[in-house]
This record gives C-alpha cells, sequence and structure tokens, in this order.
C-alpha cells in the first residue's frame, strides 16, 4: 500500500462536490468574479445562484481574477509540514493563473509538488481530481499517480455554445472580428478547447445546429466515454430536456447536469449549454 501522504489542491472552478472536498481534505484555491469594484471569492462569498441573479440585473459585465500570490504561497506552506507530497490541479493556464501561480507558489514555499494544467475546467477538472483520488486510495504510489494524471487533460472534452458573444468577445475569449461576423450573421457558435486554449469550432445558422454538433463530437468518441455531463449556465430546463433525449440515444452512457460556477460563467454568459466528459 502506499505510505505517503499526498496533498490535493485544486481551484473553485472544479465542479466537486461540498462532501466530496470534505472527505478527502482536498484544498480548494478560490477564483474571483468582480462586480464593478466589489470582489467575490467563487462559490464562497457568492455561489452560482446568487452570482447569475446579480449577472441578469448587472448593466457592466463582470470581471474576472485568479488567486493572490500571497494566499497561494500561505497555503503550500501550510501544506509543507503535513504532507510527504503535493499534488494540484488547476484550470486551464491558457486563460487563467492559477496554474503558474501553484506553481510559483510551491517553489517558493519549498513543496514536493506536482503541479498539473489540466488544459479545461468545469466538470472535467473535477473528474480529474476525483479519478486521481481514488488511484491514492487503490495505493498507487505519489509516482504512479503523476504519471497516470499526466495523460489525463488529452482525453478532457468541453463544448459550449455561449449564450453571450459580448461576454466572450469583452472577455477576450474570442476576438472582436469572430464575434461581429457570427452576430451580423445570426449565427451561434460552438467552443472547444485546443490545448488549453478557447476556440471557436463552429459556426451555424440555429441553436438546435449547435446543439447537433456537440451531440456529433459526443458520438465520435462515444467508445471510449462512460460518464457525460450537460454543462449549463443558469439555463436548468434546456440542460435537462437535452439530458433526456441524449439518454435516449446513448444508452451506455451515465449523464449528469453541472452548471458553469460563476468565473466561467462569467466569460460564456446566461443561457449558455454545452457538454463534458473525461474519457476512459
Amino acid at each position: 500500500m502506499n505510505s505517503s501522504k499526498i496533498g490535493w489542491v485544486i481551484d473553485s472552478t472544479a465542479t466537486l462536490s461540498a462532501d466530496f472536498i470534505e472527505k478527502h481534505n482536498i484544498h480548494v484555491v478560490p477564483l474571483f468574479v468582480i462586480f464593478g469594484e466589489t470582489s467575490y471569492k467563487e462559490n464562497i462569498e457568492i455561489g452560482s445562484k446568487e452570482f447569475y441573479e446579480k449577472l441578469a440585473d448587472s448593466k457592466t459585465l463582470p470581471k474576472t481574477s485568479q488567486p493572490s500570490p500571497g494566499e497561494m504561497i500561505e497555503l503550500f506552506q501550510e501544506l509543507k509540514g503535513k504532507y510527504d507530497h503535493v499534488i494540484a490541479i488547476h484550470v486551464t493556464g491558457a486563460l487563467t493563473g492559477a496554474y503558474s501561480g501553484a506553481i510559483a507558489a510551491a517553489k517558493e514555499a519549498g513543496v514536493d509538488a506536482f503541479v498539473l494544467d489540466s488544459q479545461i475546467g468545469s466538470f472535467p477538472l473535477g473528474k480529474m481530481v476525483e479519478r486521481a483520488v481514488e488511484l491514492e486510495q487503490q495505493g498507487k504510489s505519489y509516482e504512479d499517480i503523476v504519471a497516470e494524471i499526466k495523460t489525463y487533460p488529452a482525453k478532457a472534452r468541453l463544448f459550449l455554445t455561449p449564450g453571450s458573444l459580448e461576454q466572450l468577445h469583452k472577455g477576450g475569449r474570442v476576438t472582436g472580428t469572430q464575434a461581429v461576423f457570427a452576430t451580423l450573421l445570426n449565427m451561434k457558435v460552438v467552443m472547444k478547447f485546443d490545448e488549453g486554449r478557447a476556440v471557436l469550432s463552429d459556426k451555424v445558422r440555429s441553436h438546435k445546429r449547435a446543439i447537433g454538433k456537440m451531440v456529433d463530437y459526443l458520438e465520435e468518441e462515444k467508445s471510449h466515454v462512460k460518464e457525460v455531463t450537460v454543462i449549463h449556465a443558469d439555463n436548468l430546463k434546456e440542460a435537462t430536456s437535452w439530458k433526456v433525449e441524449l439518454e435516449k440515444q446513448f444508452k451506455d452512457i451515465s449523464f449528469s447536469i453541472t452548471e458553469l460556477s460563476p468565473v466561467p460563467g462569467s466569460h460564456t454568459g446566461r443561457g449558455t449549454v454545452g457538454l463534458a466528459w473525461l474519457g476512459e
């Protein structure tokens, strides 16, 4: 059995239940959502329900921010005396500074840590953590766990049709030309993650076709997918209806529903829907 103790670190964009986090003593570093002059720690000072209510009422679009360097260093210094090793798994480093911040904090604190850039976020990020913790419970060594989780980013998928191209554009997630082009022609887009970056994979004429494109992506990979979630941003009605349809079409796959947390929701907007999974 594995006798070394591993300290687990994630950021608040991972969709893990409070029970799972508490049971496995996972340390969560919060990212921030900023409305005007007021900043909120994601999932601590503001949850999804309150966030989307604020977003609906706000005249200006919210901003997001990474954890402070001091907060990260303090956490790793605390972990140094408690664990033999630390494994941190973070949202894509191409869009936030949590990954690079964790590397810097671990070095500053002198901690033996492996920091993984998940190259994605939300549900796939949470599944990476769940699988990694399961490996520890199976008695795998720290070295074997690190070797296995290095394979996870290539297996992760997240497709979204955003509710607001304006928010994507202002957040720097798509170029101005792409956003204006799609808006002028009343087009819908599908986003995917490519080596950690959010890119527009498809432009289609209707929301129905955007949904169809995401289903096509799942169809291509269904042979090595056991669990898929329907992602949504304050759009539970559509997510629930879509889940029912998907369960009829893909009988060997387990489906769930996951709401985008405030930080990614700040960029994609209310009404967003999508599909996400971590392949086997």
